[in-house]
């Protein structure tokens, strides 16, 4: 199953949070972050029926004045 990844970063860590879940978990480098929210979501699912989205989220970016 595949999942949207966002990887941010707040102080000295890397964010790695699942679109469809929220789901997250963290790391010291953006490898280390996204293997342990692999980690997470395979313990997240585990004897659970993952159900396939109709539609994959859209990812965009947006600029506001301000």
């Amino acid at each position: 199953m595949l999942f949207t990844v966002i990887v941010s970063k707040e102080d000295n860590w890397y964010i790695a949070k699942c679109v469809e879940n929220s789901v997250a978990s963290q790391g010291k480098t953006i490898e280390e972050a996204i293997a342990n929210l692999k980690e997470t979501l395979e313990l997240y699912y585990e004897g659970e029926e993952i159900q396939k989205p109709q539609m994959p989220p859209l990812i965009t970016t947006i600029e506001v004045a301000v």
